[in-house]
């Protein structure tokens, strides 16, 4: 079993978080909400640690937290 990573993992964050914004430009507010259910299904999936995927569900419950 793993823990959550909390510290920055994704080689260039900016260019990551540009992408996501531009697959979510031009597109209806639902249309969105689903894409967003979709990608978090997929990477949740791909993550398959239920102790993992335990803890970023309690790191997202706490909105506006310190991690």
């Amino acid at each position: 079993m793993s823990d959550l990573t909390l510290t920055p993992n994704i080689p260039d964050p900016d260019g990551f978080y540009a992408e996501l914004l531009a697959l979510h430009q031009g597109r209806a507010e639902a249309e969105s909400h689903a894409l967003n259910a979709r990608l978090v299904l997929i990477l949740a999936n791909h993550i398959g640690d239920r102790q993992v995927l335990r803890q970023a569900l309690d790191m997202a419950a706490r909105t506006g937290e310190a991690p």
